[in-house]
């Protein structure tokens, strides 16, 4: 039963290395031809992050749906909720130990009481902000992932340019119900080996 569970893991490994032009191997939204990254660090960033997703799944089932992992440039950037600080530290530990890895940013929050009035608030704070990017000129909206738990919100994504990174924080304040805004956003000029 491991081995055929293994054998699985492994064909599902494979066969989402390679990533479509629409989806691209940074994940849902960003596209290949969008992304500044090169091909070969999309790969290695799509693998380092996979690697992590399935170390997660093997240590806790219940990881796959409450932690989200993304990898760009070798940076983890972690995000979801957990039930005990033991956990948050347990993953940040294996996201140090997975191979090529630069960085870590643990935005894991430990559960708390949560309200369907809060949920349905994170849903509206990410919809408008969303909304904000995608109607915002100077802004490539596909490059960023935006998520919000308890009206705390996480945008990741790599930006051409200092004035698009102005303009992502500027639409974020504009979001009466906002009360945190925490950036991963990393410029071009930041990642290790650009596009030529």
């Amino acid at each position: 039963m491991k081995n055929i569970f293994l054998i699985t893991l492994i064909l599902i490994f494979l066969s989402s290395c390679v990533g479509s032009s629409t989806s691209g191997l940074f994940g849902t939204g960003v596209s290949v031809a969008l992304d500044p990254r090169t091909l070969g660090t999309q790969i290695d960033d799509s693998i380092m992050q996979k690697n992590l997703v399935a170390r997660l799944a093997l240590t806790e089932k219940k990881y796959i749906l409450n932690v989200s992992v993304k990898v760009l440039d070798g940076r983890i950037f972690l995000r979801g909720k957990v039930n005990e600080p033991e956990e948050k530290l347990r993953i940040t530990k294996m996201a140090w130990e997975t191979k090529g890895t630069r960085s870590v940013r643990n935005n894991i929050v430990i559960k708390q009481k949560f309200s369907f009035r809060n949920m349905a608030t994170d849903v509206l704070i990410t919809s408008q902000l969303k909304t904000a990017l995608i109607f915002n000129k100077n802004v490539k909206a596909a490059n960023f992932n935006i998520n919000t738990f308890n009206q705390k919100t996480y945008v990741f994504g790599i930006a051409s340019t200092e004035e698009e990174k102005r303009e992502i924080i500027q639409e974020a304040k504009q979001i009466v119900d906002l009360k945190e805004l925490v950036t991963s956003i990393l410029m071009t000029s930041d990642l290790s080996r650009q596009r030529e």
